[in-house]
């Protein structure tokens, strides 16, 4: 499994809206020149992020984005998964898919794939935006 740009880049604006918590809402420009990311391109995943109630936008001049939760209460797998769909490895073991292969009771690599599809939800969803943020501040004072 592969994540794309958009899991990728959108985990690092929601992290970047995170890291500004609660002292008011972050331009998509402002975002776009931290995190190195087209602002045009950036612009799509924040209207699939807001759509799904993670981020909230601010109208007017001093207008921009915020996080509509506490960066604890939001994992990178929440983001990952608006931006990228179900995490699966293979179709049939995709929980959103209805129609599972003819062959499920029996295949044999069915089990492998659930396998990896949990250890890779299990760390996604172990990790909130808070978490990776205490982890920069770390690393920053590693740094001096």
């Amino acid at each position: 499994m592969r994540i794309s740009t958009k899991g990728h880049y959108g985990v690092q604006a929601m992290f970047e809206l995170a890291q500004h918590y609660g002292t008011g809402p972050v331009s998509l420009r402002a975002i776009a020149e931290l995190q190195e990311i087209s602002e045009h391109y950036l612009e799509q995943l924040i209207a699939g992020l807001r759509k799904a109630g993670l981020v909230s936008s601010v109208r007017g001049a001093q207008g921009g984005y915020i996080l509509a939760r506490d960066p604890a209460d939001i994992k990178v797998g929440d983001i990952v998964r608006v931006l990228e769909g179900p995490i699966a490895p293979v179709e049939c073991v995709n929980d959103n898919e209805t129609e599972h292969c003819l062959r499920s009771e029996f295949c044999i690599t069915r089990g492998v794939w659930e396998k990896v599809r949990d250890s890779i939800e299990d760390v996604l969803d172990s990790i909130s935006l808070a978490d990776m943020c205490r982890e920069a501040e770390k690393e920053m004072k590693d740094c001096e």
